[in-house]
């Protein structure tokens, strides 16, 4: 017995396949027999002999997958020509779907309005606390996401130049504050509240604008320790506060990826990543620090307000906002706007002019309790988990994390190239979600108690270099996902902020002492790392382009080479990788390492990434190599003789100034040395 085909029919109706295969297919030759699952095809050889192949499909992950094995040991005349006629076949029966939300009518919940279509979340957000209110966040997001995606080249325009707008003047209904000018007026309240707390302990006069209340979030947060001890040891945190925040810390995280379709040599062991997110950190009490903090330092929190367009001049910034719960109109003055509104920012679409990002994670989950303690010893996460191939054109990931007591936080994501006809559903992932959850972590849905809804699009951009994304605008800067200037491995941009706040919140501060708030001087301010933007080959490699049909193992084959080869080597190799501060030597041992291990391994590439995208990180390679001679000549010396002139050089040219602390920083930074 020999298997010669293995392909997936992208549908989650395996009934429907299953009378396609029996009744409506017709094979090119040879007498078709129906099977419990499928059908046997017989032919008689120009020798005489009898060659049998079975055909069968089966359901797992919310699709279907088919095989085909030789039965007998004689070759059948004619097989690939049948291999191929039936995988022609399937595919145009069965080609990939990309649904659109329904629409929500008048008076029409959002309960009743998915329930057709999603009949499993609208099911479990019944039961999810505020479930109601959170199902039609969900839709907005993907709406908001839909929108930004579909007609990249003619963004909303949110950003006016004094000379453009014809009237900001309020209207009759409006809540203006057009008396107090702020330093800072931040949009978006989940990382823009660590941000803006801390530039308000620097001094600063800080408005945050956030589109719900205050303190609720739609996604948890984990870090470790190390990582956390940043915004200890620059003073945002004390050591009591962050441990308040902690909700669990688990012993161990596992990164393990289904090989059951691999080859021998494309099978890995578990790799164990014991110091990599495994805080879970109490996002409500984290922003409540925050508040309090904010409080604290004078600064004024506008929540349930939604940003609608900043208008720019020579003198500050107006930005117009409407209050939700009373309709005014908002109106706020301001030196600078910062933008952590995430992947819906309208204001980075168009500064990007529409392609503000290249790839995104459609992530779900929730927070739950219930799940077997025999199953799964809460002491333990899952960092990366895969329990099958690709399903519908996507690698299904899956993370869990212990949280307070009993409860755990689970999600489901997949890696995703931004397509106009495909932008990654929010809706889709959560009926996969409910739906496949027992597969991953054999459970009883009935029995589970569930917590919270935890989402998002989690963005990423390919940079080339450090300019290659605007993420600034005269007196408008991004941070976090809406900035977006690597696509990480596991972080969300709670860890990139977190690993940069350090030198992202210097360098403001000097810019703003010395109003140096054009496009030009904000550009210094950016989170960008030439060591994960050669990465972004790797998660390249985690997307099905749309459309394509890959061997439905590809990708697992790919993530178990990489993971593979990180089992071996000591823990500390892995730790570095995972969070984005490997270096040249390292990257390059790495790659030359899965070469060996696996010679297809740049050809599979090439196929899902394209000349095109291979030769841009040609491009991140090379800039990479550069910056890692900078910091070898460099590095151990030039930053704190720079910094040594600040004295002199500050007072006198701040400009200057601002660009060679932003460069000290950088020289390091880039290559993942963040102690310097």
């Amino acid at each position: 017995m020999q298997q010669l085909l293995y392909i997936e029919i992208p549908t989650p109706q395996v009934a429907a396949v299953k009378t396609w295969l029996q009744t409506e297919y017709q094979p090119p030759f040879g007498k078709k027999s129906v099977a419990k699952h499928g059908f046997i095809l017989d032919r008689q050889n120009r020798s005489g002999a009898i060659a049998q192949l079975s055909v069968f499909i089966w359901t797992l992950q919310r699709t279907t997958y088919l095989k085909i094995f030789r039965w007998s040991e004689e070759v059948m005349d004619g097989e690939k020509e049948f291999l191929d006629h039936l995988t022609k076949a399937a595919r145009q029966a069965f080609p990939y779907e990309f649904k659109q939300p329904p629409a929500i009518a008048p008076n029409q919940s959002i309960f009743e309005a998915l329930a057709e279509e999603y009949p499993l979340t609208v099911k479990f957000f019944q039961r999810i606390p505020n479930g109601e209110y959170d199902l039609n966040r969900v839709y907005w997001w993907e709406k908001r996401w839909r929108e930004s995606v579909k007609n990249p080249e003619t963004p909303k325009q949110v950003i006016f130049e004094d000379s453009q707008a014809n009237s900001v003047k309020p209207d009759a209904k409006s809540d203006t504050k057009l008396d107090v000018i702020y330093d800072i007026v931040y949009l978006g309240g989940a990382l823009g509240a660590i941000h803006a707390a801390m530039m308000a302990k620097l001094g600063y006069r800080v408005c945050l604008v956030e589109r719900i209340p205050f303190g609720r979030m739609n996604r948890e947060w984990n870090i470790s320790r190390a990582e956390f001890q940043n915004l200890i040891n620059f003073g945002l945190f004390t050591k009591e506060e962050f441990e308040a925040m902690i909700t669990a810390e688990y012993v161990d995280g596992f990164n393990k990826f289904f090989d059951s379709n691999n080859p021998p040599h494309l099978k890995a062991k578990v790799l164990h990543t014991p110091t990599v997110l495994n805080i879970a950190i109490d996002t409500n009490r984290l922003l409540e620090i925050c508040s309090k903090k904010l409080h604290q330092y004078g600064a004024v929190i506008c929540d349930r307000t939604e940003f609608q367009k900043v208008v720019i001049n020579d003198h500050g910034a107006t930005i117009f906002a409407k209050n939700l719960e009373t309709d005014a109109e908002v109106i706020l003055n301001s030196r600078l706007v910062i933008d952590a509104m995430g992947s819906a920012s309208a204001i980075a679409q168009q500064l990007n002019s529409g392609q503000a990002f290249d790839s995104v994670c459609p992530t779900v989950g929730a927070v739950l309790e219930g799940l077997d303690k025999h199953v799964w010893d809460s002491k333990y996460g899952d960092v990366l988990f895969s329990h099958g191939d690709i399903s519908r054109g996507r690698q299904l990931i899956w993370e869990l994390f212990p949280a307070e007591k009993d409860e755990l936080t689970i999600y489901l994501f997949h890696y995703h190239q931004v397509h106009p006809d495909n932008p990654g559903s929010l809706l889709e992932m959560y009926e996969d979600f409910f739906t496949i959850l027992p597969e991953y972590r054999r459970c009883d849905m009935e029995k589970l108690t569930w917590k919270k809804a935890t989402f998002g699009y989690i963005t990423g951009h390919y940079s080339l270099n450090e300019n290659s994304k605007k993420c600034a605008f005269d007196r408008i800067l991004a941070i976090g996902d809406a900035a977006s200037l690597q696509s990480p491995l596991v972080f969300t941009g709670f860890g990139s902020l977190v690993r940069n706040l350090p030198r992202l919140a210097t360098l403001l501060d000097t810019a703003l002492k010395h109003n140096l708030l054009t496009a030009d001087d904000l550009s210094q301010i950016n989170a960008y790392q030439s060591n994960i933007a050669v990465t972004w080959l790797f998660s390249k490699g985690m997307m099905v382009p749309t459309g394509m049909h890959l061997p439905p193992e590809r990708v697992n084959s790919m993530l178990n080479t990489f993971f593979g080869l990180l089992a071996d080597e000591p823990q500390p190799v892995s730790d570095r990788f995972i969070k984005d501060r490997l270096n040249w030597l390292m990257f390059n041992r790495l790659a030359l390492i899965a070469a060996f291990k696996n010679p297809k391994l740049v050809l599979w590439i090439l196929e899902m990434a394209g000349i095109q995208d291979l030769l841009k990180w040609l491009s991140s390679y090379g800039a990479f190599t550069r910056s890692s001679l900078t910091n070898a000549l460099l590095g151990g010396w030039l930053p704190q003789i720079l910094r040594s002139c600040q004295t002199w050089l500050e007072p006198t040219n701040p400009r200057l100034w601002l660009r060679l602390l932003s460069w000290s920083y950088a020289i390091n930074y880039s290559v993942g040395k963040q102690d310097s």
